[in-house]
């Protein structure tokens, strides 16, 4: 399953773990996503909704 932001599109940022030998391998840091009922066009839907939307009141939670 995707860990994309209904609302606002973001997406997992990726980077690389560096031991202290400097062996390099590849990671990702996933969004905080949670599942939130929510009014869309005057309908509920399921949205999967990062938590910095949730807090700017980017939704209204149906």
């Amino acid at each position: 399953m995707a860990q994309v932001c209904d609302m606002c599109g973001k997406g997992p940022q990726f980077g690389n773990n560096i031991s202290h030998a400097h062996n390099v391998t590849k990671r990702r840091w996933n969004v905080n996503l949670h599942p939130v009922r929510a009014k869309v066009k005057g309908a509920t839907k399921r949205l999967r909704v990062c938590t910095s939307c949730l807090r700017s009141d980017k939704l209204v939670k149906a």
